[in-house]
């Protein structure tokens, strides 16, 4: 019986991460202001990061990971999940322009990297494709609604 239920566990937890869905704006904004907290960055950093522009410095590195593990976007035994990060930002692209991104730069992390320099090095390669455009947009179109609440 105890097999049993350990076995009905794994599968619905497999299921649930097959059940991802997108995150709304409160949603986002509880994870964003919860990195902050675990990763706080300086004034300088935020305003960096704003900017779109992601210096290789740790504390950026472990606020991104913090992000994108919690939205959903990745996990350290797969990496990113470019879908996810698409279907989130309701990017306006097809699937094959989709994959071709995640091709390109989605990597299996051969060096060993930890994950915060593993997932930077992926978000770096996104946010300088045709999908990293339209997550800026996204990115833009997020922060007008979240300073409304």
């Amino acid at each position: 019986m105890k097999f049993f239920i350990v076995i009905l566990a794994v599968v619905a937890l497999t299921y649930a991460e097959d059940e991802w869905m997108p995150k709304n704006v409160a949603e986002l904004e509880v994870i964003v202001q919860e990195c902050l907290k675990d990763f706080p960055l300086t004034k300088d950093q935020l305003q960096t990061f704003s900017s779109f522009e992601y210096p290789d410095e740790e504390p950026i590195r472990k606020y991104m990971l913090c992000t994108a593990k919690r939205v959903g976007f990745f996990t350290e035994h797969e990496g990113y999940h470019i879908d996810r990060v698409a279907k989130q930002c309701n990017v306006d692209l097809d699937e094959a322009e989709i994959v071709a991104v995640a091709e390109g730069c989605v990597d299996k992390n051969v060096e060993g990297s930890s994950a915060d320099v593993w997932a930077y090095r992926i978000h770096k390669c996104v946010m300088a494709s045709k999908l990293g455009e339209r997550v800026k947009t996204y990115i833009q179109n997020f922060k007008e609604e979240a300073n409304k609440l």
